[in-house]
């Protein structure tokens, strides 16, 4: 077809750039392994995690190589950065040990107990020859016994990860603790001292290295897999994505309790479990769960965010459905009514593949609560659930991965995929298949890139984490505007925050701020060469002296980023970059550990909410930009109404309990439902609407799809002319969102092999096509599916859509 080989002539151009080199099977073997080594890996550290919410510690300890090592920091030390401050435990069995002792009463299995942990934000960094790797990661544990004791922990793990045999084992946990306390009072700095910077294992230029090898190795080891094989693996991954997407993207639209939204999301027979109590199916059983929450909408005062952690995803070996599981904690209130709730749940959810458009889908939602607690109350004594007789047992974890092996073939003989990319020769297969694994690629070091920005505002390095951006990157400085360039970018920060930012060893810190960049929604381009992310910014913080934060910022708080990653070439390197980044806060405050989102009742409330948003914007301002203003100001006219009410935008100001408006730079992954309201932010950076020379597609890149394409087919009997007697008629509508372009060819295809091809046809300008189709051609008395496929363009997702037939 002409489209697709015109859009498989360009990946010529952004394979391998840099290196010249072509792309070969032994390329792509050794760049799938990879990828698929960096995802092992995060699947080891959250299931890790995930395994310690049911007390599993001879599991946990089986993730460590047989020489693997725990270093454990206590906060007691002289200096926390020095090993003598950690204990230090080697082998599996030691390590079991330890995690169990540790755990003592808090370890998830004892009535009333809870052991949450929570690893996050990942930056991973594979060696040259993906034999070991780097991890950074935040972590988190909430624990206590169900009599009346807790803990708060959290501080920041610096990782090893060895490949043994075929397994990606973890050779070195180094953990350093930044904060500690109890739910009752709250957290302080480990040790009653100010604190470091935990030296990262990466520059902002490693933070950027592509995961595939710029220069494939001259004799690369083991056997090439075969084209086949590379075909549905690379499908595989970038099917991960798409689940992983719709998982996240659900879970924004239960924080707004965009019901409409949700249940779209869901296969017409979806239900919703929790606790093994399952919804009837279907549209109205859904609505049925979700009015439990609310009505559709926030109104003012209400909290119902559900952040999502630590998501592992496993596919069907057909690829046609898939389990998501994780961690979700919901975090809810009522302002009026001074109430609020801790929800902690895991969840193992299933998703499928619409057959007929190759959408994913929710099947079922499926949550078990860990523990149900009462904000003033705390989990420290079990909650409000029942109390339960034995220990609980946990939904079946995800560990295939234990199972795969890079160089052993997994393809299904019967597999097929469901949508067809129009490449057939391997001359032509090849660079599109490095395309596509660059798209999956690209969500990946989009995460990481991500990840290390976050680390790095968290330490206020502004000189490095301005050397995230790329050469044209911009960045928001909240409540003022966008800088543009690595330097500005650099300027505006050191102006902001002090002449301490620009030491890469600065003095010990009495707080820090947190910003926990989760729950990524990431939209990738045709090409994999930019992407469009969403994530959540839950921000919290640490003091010498202040109680679980410090002046300004206590407990948690809401905000989301929206932000876009570019591949640049720049002095002979290739390097994912930041090109965008805008956040939006804050959408829920916590006046004070004590009181939370909601001004709950306890007897450590701290100051009134009014001025704890006073100090919050003092702090944040706490240098000057007067003279250094910004390439583009938040109250710029132009952006309207989109700032309004946002710290620094214009008037009038609008602080929680009150409700501020959320925008989307996606439509609905399943629907393609616009959001409504003005809400619709896309595509496109957030200032490209003030600043269009600032958008992708006038730099060179192209746009993500805001969401998907959908196709509509009928069918219908006509009259053929002359000896062709009567024919069926199908027809195709296509569409996207607003700003894409639907433009190419349609295939008409007998079901979904290559040898049934029934014509092709240039869509119009509207997006309609229409085939005609001899009836001799179908089978008398049998239903026939006539499948109608578009491979996609530059600026919008493939599809397809099917009808029956009977004749």
């Amino acid at each position: 077809m002409r489209l697709f080989s015109v859009l498989t002539a360009t990946v010529l151009l952004v394979t391998r750039a840099s290196a010249q080199s072509p792309v070969t099977i032994e390329s792509l073997t050794e760049d799938l392994a990879r990828l698929e080594s960096v995802r092992e890996i995060k699947n080891v550290q959250r299931t890790f995690a995930q395994l310690a919410h049911y007390g599993r510690f001879q599991l946990m300890a089986s993730f460590f190589a047989d020489n693997g090592s725990l270093r454990w920091g206590a906060g007691t030390g002289a200096n926390i950065l020095d090993d003598s401050d950690a204990a230090a435990i080697t082998g599996p069995a030691a390590i079991e040990t330890w995690l169990r002792t540790d755990a003592g009463k808090m370890d998830g299995l004892q009535p009333g107990s809870l052991n949450t942990w929570i690893n996050e934000q990942p930056v991973i960094t594979l060696s040259a020859d993906g034999k070991s790797a780097k991890g950074r990661w935040h972590c988190l544990r909430f624990m206590g016994d169900g009599k009346g004791s807790s803990r708060i922990e959290g501080g920041i793990f610096e990782n090893q990860y060895a490949l043994v045999g075929e397994r990606w084992k973890i050779s070195l946990m180094r953990y350093y603790p930044l904060y500690a306390g109890s739910y009752r009072d709250g957290w302080k700095n480990v040790g009653g001292k100010g604190l470091p910077v935990i030296p990262y294992h990466y520059t902002p230029d490693e933070a950027g290295i592509p995961i595939l090898n710029q220069k494939p190795s001259a004799a690369p080891e083991g056997k090439s897999l075969s084209p086949e094989e590379l075909v549905y693996r690379i499908s595989q991954l970038n099917e991960e994505d798409e689940v992983r997407n719709l998982v996240h993207s659900m879970g924004y639209y239960v924080d707004r309790r965009m019901w409409d939204d949700v249940i779209d999301l869901f296969t017409p027979n979806g239900t919703i479990s929790v606790d093994s109590n399952t919804s009837p199916p279907g549209a109205s059983g859904l609505q049925s769960v979700l009015n439990r929450m609310g009505p559709a909408g926030l109104t003012r005062g209400i909290l119902n965010d559900h952040p999502i952690y630590q998501t592992t995803v496993e596919l069907a070996p057909d690829g046609l459905s898939a389990i998501a599981r994780g961690l979700e904690i919901g975090m809810i209130g009522d302002h009026a009514n001074r109430s609020a709730q801790w929800q902690f749940c895991t969840f193992r959810h299933t998703l499928v593949r619409d057959p007929d458009t190759s959408i994913w889908k929710i099947q079922n939602l499926n949550y078990s609560r860990l523990l149900v607690a009462e904000y003033a109350a705390g989990w420290a004594s079990g909650g409000i659930l029942p109390a339960r007789a034995s220990p609980p047992t946990p939904p079946a974890f995800l560990l295939g991965f234990l199972n795969y092996s890079s160089s052993v073939p997994r393809r299904p003989e019967s597999w097929s995929p469901l949508l067809r990319e129009g490449v057939h020769p391997t001359s032509e297969l090849l660079p599109d298949l490095a395309r596509r694994l660059l798209r999956s690629s690209s969500f990946d070091e989009t995460e990481n890139l991500s990840s290390a920005y976050g680390f790095y505002i968290d330490d206020v390095r502004c000189s490095l984490f301005g050397d995230l951006h790329a050469q044209k990157g911009f960045k928001a400085s909240p409540g003022i505007g966008w800088y543009r360039s690595p330097s500005r970018i650099t300027t505006a920060c050191a102006a902001r925050y002090g002449p301490n930012t620009a030491s890469l060893n600065p003095a010990p810190r009495g707080s820090i701020p947190f910003h926990w960049r989760i729950q990524l929604v990431v939209l990738t381009s045709h090409d994999g060469r930019s992407s469009t992310l969403r994530g959540r910014n839950l921000q919290t913080g640490t003091g010498l002296n202040s109680t679980s934060g410090f002046s300004g910022l206590a407990g948690f708080n809401g905000g989301i980023y929206h932000d876009q990653m570019v591949l640049e070439e720049h002095e002979g390197k290739t390097r994912r970059k930041i090109w965008s980044l805008t956040i939006d806060e804050f959408y829920w405050n916590s006046a004070s550990w004590g009181t939370g989102w909601a001004n709950v009742d306890r007897a450590s409330s701290l100051s009134p909410l009014i001025k704890r948003r006073s100090a919050m914007e003092k702090r944040q301002a706490s240098g000057s930009l007067e003279n250094f203003p910004p390439d583009v100001s938040i109250k710029d006219p132009l952006f309207g109404t989109r700032y309004q009410g946002f710290m620094g935008g214009p008037p009038p100001s609008v602080s929680w309990p009150n409700i501020l408006p959320m925008y989307w730079e996606y439509r609905n992954p399943v629907s393609g439902r616009v959001p409504s309201g003005g809400t619709y932010w896309g595509p496109g950076c957030v200032p490209c609407r003030v600043k269009p020379d600032w958008f992708l597609t006038n730099n060179g890149y192209e746009e993500p799809a805001t969401g998907p394409t959908l196709i509509s087919v009928n069918a219908t009997i006509a009259k053929g002319d002359g000896e062709i007697g009567d024919v069926v008629v199908v027809t195709a509508k296509l569409s996207a969102g607003p700003e894409e372009t639907i433009w190419g060819y349609v295939e008409l295809r007998k079901g979904n092999r290559s040898a049934n091809l029934m014509g092709e046809v240039l869509l119009d300008n509207e997006g309609f096509a229409s085939f005609t189709v001899p009836k001799g051609d179908l089978k008398a008395g049998q239903v026939s599916q006539l499948v109608v496929y578009y491979a996609g363009n530059d600026r919008v997702k493939p599809g397809r859509g099917a009808v029956d037939v009977l004749v």
